[in-house]
């Protein structure tokens, strides 16, 4: 597939791997922030935009979640992207020459066995890749970068030790966007991503998601934010197993929209292979 996909973070990202594993004939585009994402999407300046929404370790990636609803795009596909960790130094460092190694906040726990076991000391930086660009342009065999192996190709590094995160079963999980939607695609497992805000009547979170219950869909998402930061409006976030057009999925939906102000669908596109 050609075109252009952005994503957070700089070459060599997890973000970035998650572009080369889902589209990996597009041309990449590394921004600052979600939001510079969305923008280059919205504009037209990119086809595609990549943007990570939880983590099986840490849980949501919160700004995105406040982000999807009004961004005015459309999830057309998601990637799991399995989070190795590896550690990185400059070419000829040995193990035994690192003292420190700079990751992100997040994946520094996740490697804290290896680290305490080696002696070497977790440095915090705004970014996985950005740690592996500073470490090369450094070349100090004492500083090593947590990153991926698609990092280490990008700067010339070496892999020092390969997958040393705690939990190897970490996975992200990305949401791939565009300005437009195509609700006629199918597979044989799809997904559908909805927002809604249930009326002000008695249990109408309940009866709202009763639908789902009866027609026997699988609810694998289901989060609440508030709106316009007040207490007394809330919208949910949610993710099903189903197309709108499966009778079963129209009928919950239209109950759904029997108990809510509004519904707003996202996306409808096919389940990753990854998915459990």
């Amino acid at each position: 597939m050609t075109g252009r996909i952005a994503f957070q973070g700089e070459l060599g990202a997890y973000s970035h791997q998650a572009c080369a594993q889902s589209r990996p004939g597009m041309e990449v585009v590394p921004c600052q922030t979600f939001e510079d994402v969305v923008e280059m999407t919205l504009s037209g300046e990119v086809d595609l935009g990549m943007l990570a929404v939880e983590n099986s370790t840490y849980g949501r990636v919160a700004d995105v979640h406040s982000l999807l609803p009004k961004a005015g795009l459309h999830i057309v596909d998601e990637a799991f992207v399995r989070g190795h960790v590896n550690l990185l130094g400059v070419p000829g460092a040995r193990l035994a020459d690192v003292r420190e190694a700079h990751g992100h906040v997040v994946i520094l726990p996740q490697c804290a066995g290896f680290l305490k076991s080696h002696g070497i000391k977790g440095r915090v930086s705004s970014d996985n890749a950005r740690a592996a660009r500073e470490v090369a342009e450094a070349g100090d065999p004492s500083r090593a970068a947590l990153a991926s192996e698609l990092a280490a190709s990008i700067y010339g590094l070496d892999v020092l030790a390969r997958h040393i995160e705690d939990h190897k079963n970490n996975t992200t999980r990305f949401l791939v966007m565009s300005r437009t939607a195509d609700h006629s695609r199918r597979a044989a497992q799809m997904m559908t991503t909805f927002t809604f805000r249930v009326r002000n009547i008695p249990a109408a979170l309940y009866k709202a998601l009763g639908g789902f219950a009866t027609n026997g869909i699988n609810m694998t998402k289901l989060e609440s934010y508030m709106v316009g930061g007040t207490f007394t409006a809330t919208e949910f976030y949610a993710d099903i197993e189903g197309h709108p057009e499966d009778d079963n999925v129209a009928l919950a939906l239209e109950e759904l929209d029997y108990f809510t102000t509004h519904v707003n669908i996202l996306g409808v596109y096919p389940s990753d292979r990854m998915r459990g």
